[in-house]
């Protein structure tokens, strides 16, 4: 079964609210074998409105609407959807005297237009909110000769998801046939993202039932893995075939196979080889610290470190000597392998990280332009500096150089 989540509200249009609610519905469809195949916002709008419901009863089996339920003029949900259907709007008296009594309750006038939230669709099932005013509804109806469920829901997430959850996850269990869903997140790094697909097309390509997506932010590579079947275990079997083979093909550039982030894996190494890191952070400014230390439990193995924006503070924390600074500049090779040392002998930490740049967009020289970046580790054996160029936007210059400082350290563990 597929569905469609239609937000509704032209607040969501803009750039200071976003759709969330969608995320929670996704995560609780799949885990019942629903696959959700479209998402749409939509503004207060009747036309629109109408339009995008018919759009989405004639492409899935589910539609969910969000949002568009309360009181107010621009609550056109429950008009839009009996526009659509044809079907008429009854104002259902058993409602209304329950939001008189709830306003009663609070000791509160309830106006005239919140009755319009007992405006329900002919033929539909009043779901009870008990965190709001606005009902939701469920309709089980017969679309151009199709069976189509047709869930309406109100905006609010303290409402909407203790709602679905007490009134639509049961319903859904019991009307829908049996499917689940499994999934597998694998993630690379430091890798473009078209070359990941031009080595590993020619496998997920054949495996048809297996939805593969390509994901690329930050450095980061997230290859999502989805399958449906009639029983979990043969879901389940496809994606970690399909999983294993991929992990094959890109070896140790894959450093997660359940979804971890890179920061996870990497202070999982740490613990489990009893090491300890440090690190000394110019143009990062204590960036991958706080990657680092978004992780509970991270204190066991990540001591700490130092944000050494000045060369005062590069000398005074990480022992780098002046007449290197003089010599090769702030911006260098050796001041990052310096960086990386000083702060492994300053903290008596297993691994040490220096990390020094131009993070921009002013600072950048011919020689040493904006994006240029140094990032050594170290340990008592040996140190490595790799040199790279990030462009000219400051914090992808500052994510993806933590990026590679994080998977140096990761490749130094393994």
């Amino acid at each position: 079964m597929n569905c469609e989540i239609i937000a509704i509200g032209s607040e969501l249009l803009t750039p200071h609210r976003s759709d969330t609610n969608s995320l929670f519905l996704t995560e609780r469809l799949n885990k019942i074998g629903v696959q959700v195949t479209f998402k749409s916002v939509v503004g207060d709008r009747q036309q629109d409105l109408v339009d995008q419901v018919r759009i989405a009863l004639n492409r899935v089996d589910i539609v969910i609407t969000m949002g568009g339920l309360g009181p107010t003029v621009d609550d056109l949900t429950r008009e839009a959807v009996a526009e659509a259907l044809g079907f008429r709007l009854k104002r259902d008296q058993a409602v209304v005297g329950a939001l008189y009594a709830r306003f009663a309750a609070h000791r509160m006038t309830m106006t005239e237009n919140n009755s319009r939230q007992g405006d329900i669709i002919d033929g539909a099932v009043v779901l009870e909110n008990s965190n709001g005013t606005a009902p939701g509804q469920w309709l089980d109806i017969v679309y151009n000769n199709h069976r189509k469920l047709l869930i309406l829901l109100p905006g609010p997430p303290s409402e909407i998801k203790p709602l679905f959850d007490a009134q639509c996850l049961p319903r859904l269990t019991e009307t829908l046939p049996k499917h689940h869903i499994a999934t597998r997140t694998l993630k690379a790094t430091m890798i473009a993202e078209s070359l990941v697909d031009s080595r590993i097309a020619p496998i997920y390509s054949r495996y048809a039932d297996v939805e593969t997506t390509i994901l690329s932010d930050k450095g980061d590579i997230q290859l999502n893995l989805i399958c449906g079947k009639p029983l979990i275990e043969l879901a389940q079997a496809r994606v970690d075939e399909l999983a294993s083979r991929i992990e094959d093909e890109l070896g140790d550039l894959i450093y997660s196979s359940q979804g971890e982030s890179l920061e996870q894996i990497v202070l999982y190494y740490l613990e489990m080889r009893g090491a300890t890191l440090a690190t000394a952070e110019s143009c990062t400014g204590g960036m991958m610290a706080q990657r680092l230390t978004s992780i509970s439990g991270s204190s066991r193995s990540y001591i700490g470190g130092a944000v050494v924006y000045s060369n005062e503070l590069k000398t005074e924390f990480a022992g780098v000597p002046p007449s290197m600074l003089n010599e090769h500049g702030a911006v260098s090779r050796e001041v990052a392998a310096a960086l990386a040392e000083g702060i492994r002998q300053r903290c008596s930490s297993t691994i040490g990280v220096g990390i020094t740049g131009v993070a921009g967009p002013s600072g950048g020289s011919e020689e040493k332009p904006v994006g240029l970046v140094y990032i050594a580790t170290a340990d008592e054996k040996s140190t490595e500096v790799v040199e790279k160029r990030f462009g000219r936007d400051r914090e992808r210059i500052r994510q993806w150089s933590t990026q590679q400082a994080l998977d140096l350290v990761r490749r130094r563990l393994m």
